[in-house]
């Protein structure tokens, strides 16, 4: 609602906050369209809060959020049981500051995104909330509904369930735009020592069709595997498939496109200069948010 042509206090703290909810309900649920469908219903919860008694509109908003996500998080879980195929994070393409922000960037990798997946759902929120947002344990046990204590706990064990899982390293932007750019030129130009060459030999390829585009049933693991899948796959496209390079969860990944149409992205994970996984979304429904930047922040 406007109020003498500015926006009421409401919706103004809310399109204020807007980039970092989306983020927050994102880190969360691994899908764009479900983040936005959380951030409908924050703001339907939020419109009736009387603003008077809200000492902290950002945290309240947060507090909202998260409770949102983690009852749509509980869903998820029991819908990607039946989903078909290897399931994948929707990749999003991201404006330049989300890469600056190198904390940020590796929570939102698809390789960290596919970490977060196998913790319970206050596990997960617990983690997001502290380790990407800082925020006090108070304030998240209020997000959550634990006690401070409990939060504390889940916060220590959710930690060492993500080392135990997450890459080794963090990785410079450098380091993987140098890699993606190796990929690509081997792959444009059908290279397959290239290929071998800036694959790690135990590398692992996920691809998610989601029943709709062909994709890999199971993972694929190791370099000559790969390389014979993906020599497989230049043959049949040819020169109708061209590769763009973007930034996609504030890292550098590939676009591909068949005769001009958006066909897959691309993600990838590096160790040691080279590629230890490859994460290929074909499935179209997860394709719509790669077609214009997505501002996240925290």
């Amino acid at each position: 609602m406007a109020i003498d042509g500015g926006l009421d206090p409401a919706t103004e703290a809310f399109v204020a906050h807007r980039n970092l909810l989306f983020t927050v309900a994102y880190e969360m649920l691994g899908s764009a369209a479900d983040a936005e469908d959380v951030l409908q219903e924050t703001w339907l919860l939020w419109a009736k809060v009387p603003l008077g008694d809200v000492l902290d509109r950002r945290a309240y908003l947060v507090r909202i959020t998260t409770r949102q996500a983690l009852n749509r998080l509980r869903t998820l879980s029991r819908r990607r049981e039946s989903y078909v195929g290897q399931w994948l994070p929707e990749p999003l393409l991201t404006t330049p500051d989300v890469a600056q922000d190198v904390e940020l960037a590796d929570s939102l990798s698809i390789a960290m995104l596919l970490v977060l997946e196998t913790l319970a759902p206050t596990e997960r929120a617990v983690f997001v909330l502290r380790e990407v947002f800082a925020l006090e344990y108070g304030e998240i046990a209020e997000a959550v509904g634990k006690t401070p204590a409990a939060v504390r706990q889940i916060a220590h064990r959710a930690r060492a369930h993500v080392a135990a899982r997450r890459p080794r390293e963090v990785v410079s932007q450098a380091q993987t735009r140098t890699a993606v750019e190796a990929f690509a030129r081997a792959a444009a130009t059908g290279d397959l020592q290239g290929l071998l060459d800036i694959l790690a030999p135990n590398v692992v390829v996920l691809s998610d069709g989601g029943g709709i585009k062909q994709a890999m049933p199971r993972p694929v693991v190791g370099a000559a595997r790969a390389v014979r899948l993906l020599a497989a796959g230049l043959a049949v496209v040819g020169p109708a498939m061209t590769l763009e390079r973007v930034q996609v969860n504030g890292c550098p990944a590939l676009i591909m496109r068949l005769d001009g149409e958006l066909e897959s992205v691309m993600a990838v994970h590096v160790e040691d200069g080279r590629i230890a996984g490859v994460y290929v979304v074909r499935n179209p429904e997860k394709l719509s948010r790669v077609e214009r930047q997505n501002a996240l922040t925290r």
